[in-house]
């Protein structure tokens, strides 16, 4: 992700859950995957390729993806990707960890504002 005055860089681990959720729903390629998470994020968020790869290459490793050889849209040869059984699992761990997370700093944020 681009760092600029608006953009922050992501916190550890939230490619791998917005990646695996992404392809919970439906196999993508990795160009795909960039522009579903821009447009489901109104532009919020923009990957760059240099960390969508080696993401995605962590995840193969891991057994929580498996990739097969496609065509793209504009038919050239292309990697698609689709979540595992595993990777459904430690996804769904990993939001439940992000949703705890995320509420901790939700109240400390509305006490600092009182």
């Amino acid at each position: 992700m681009a760092r600029t005055s608006d953009n922050r860089d992501l916190f550890p681990g939230a490619l791998e859950i917005m990646i695996l959720q992404s392809l919970r729903h439906k196999q993508m390629h990795g160009y795909a995957l960039v522009k579903h998470i821009k447009q489901v994020s109104d532009d919020l968020l923009q990957i760059e390729e240099g960390s969508l790869y080696p993401a995605l290459q962590r995840l193969l490793r891991e057994g929580l993806l498996e990739s097969e050889e496609g065509v793209s849209a504009k038919g050239r040869p292309t990697r698609i990707y689709r979540v595992t059984d595993s990777g459904i699992h430690h996804l769904e761990k990993e939001l439940s960890s992000f949703g705890k997370m995320f509420d901790g700093i939700t109240r400390v944020l509305a006490f600092s504002q009182s």
